[in-house]
């Protein structure tokens, strides 16, 4: 049984697909496809690589995004995304897609033909990189004879991956976006960041109808991009609500249905 995964960007919001997982393997639903973009990119990586939940939801609680350090230098961005690589290759320390004990594709936008590229195979550290460098935040990532941005530019769930060859495909978005105040747009980057959102939200939508399983927890939507404090919040928010959705199923359940 082919169990494909699909894992939409949302910056710290993206841990709750951690969360996802844990519920799903305690389902005894183990994805064998997975697809992802920007912080999804990077959770399906590590799980694709071996990691569990407990492993990845360390490495979001460690890794330092916003590190002197890490300043671009003559590069259009505030963060360089390449200097992130040392951390990404100790716990990808084979950076090949060879090394993946899943089928793996990543997404990731060319900043000067202005294409969506999907990578699967050759080195695997780069396109993630590159599939989570928000632009204007993170300097573009260069890779053959290109540069590239994030994913969620152009396409933040990349379902299409999955379609040709999965049995079932579980969806976990990460993007949700509700009503708000005019109060809680505090700042421009508030502002920027809603419209990003708003905008990925109405090209997604038609796409969750493609998914056996969706995976929708509309209490990220509180959350900033880099609220990077509220990981266990946010982990437990994906969590839950993946216990709901299946509760709910009415699928004959995934779980029988892989055991048959």
């Amino acid at each position: 049984m082919r169990v494909g995964l699909v894992l939409s960007g949302g910056g710290v919001r993206g841990v709750s697909h951690v969360g996802v997982i844990k519920a799903l393997e305690e389902h005894n639903i183990i994805p064998t496809h997975i697809t992802g973009s920007s912080a999804g990119a990077i959770v399906g990586a590590l799980y694709a690589y071996g990691y569990n939940y407990k492993e990845i939801l360390r490495f979001f609680e460690t890794i330092q995004i916003f590190d002197i350090k890490k300043y671009a230098l003559g590069k259009p961005g505030f963060i360089d995304a390449e200097k992130f690589y040392p951390e990404f290759k100790s716990y990808l320390k084979e950076d090949s897609f060879n090394a993946l004990h899943k089928l793996l594709t990543i997404t990731a936008t060319d900043i000067l033909n202005g294409n969506l590229k999907t990578f699967s195979s050759g080195e695997l550290i780069k396109p993630i990189l590159a599939s989570a460098a928000i632009p204007g935040v993170f300097a573009p990532v260069k890779i053959k004879n290109s540069y590239y941005v994030d994913g969620g530019t152009l396409n933040n769930f990349p379902i299409e991956s999955l379609k040709p060859g999965c049995n079932i495909i579980i969806g976990s978005y990460a993007n949700w976006v509700d009503a708000i105040t005019i109060k809680e747009l505090k700042h421009s980057h508030h502002v920027v960041e809603r419209a990003l959102k708003l905008r990925a939200l109405k090209d997604d939508y038609s796409k969750f109808k493609g998914c056996d399983l969706m995976i929708l927890p509309k209490a990220l939507s509180k959350f900033g991009t880099f609220d990077k404090k509220y990981l266990n919040t946010i982990f437990n928010i994906g969590y839950n609500a993946t216990k709901e959705a299946l509760s709910k199923s009415d699928l004959i359940t995934i779980e029988h249905s892989l055991k048959s």
